[in-house]
């Protein structure tokens, strides 16, 4: 899943509202760009924090996948020499 522009959308979501709010309220026009502003900042701050948080929990779950697979291929091929071992026992015989 592309994350890439993830901060940047929630920034200027954050930012299309904030300025719809204060033109709705008649806030004054240094008003207006101080909040606008500040919104910006924290809500792109945000934004990454959340990204890198998504990031980690997906290499983590990535990083066990992988682990799963390993064990599971281990035992297939525990598995698969214990079947040899018997199928030539049985050829012995």
């Amino acid at each position: 899943m592309k994350r890439k522009y993830m901060p940047l959308i929630l920034m200027l979501l954050a930012g299309a509202i904030t300025a719809i709010i204060t033109f709705i309220k008649q806030y004054t026009m240094i008003q207006r760009l101080s909040a606008l502003l500040a919104v910006l900042l924290i809500f792109y701050v945000l934004g990454s924090i959340f990204k890198w948080l998504l990031d980690t929990f997906e290499k983590q779950n990535e990083k066990a996948a992988l682990d799963d697979g390993e064990v599971i291929e281990k035992e297939a091929v525990a598995a698969g020499e214990e079947e040899a071992k018997e199928t030539e026992e049985t050829k012995e015989e």
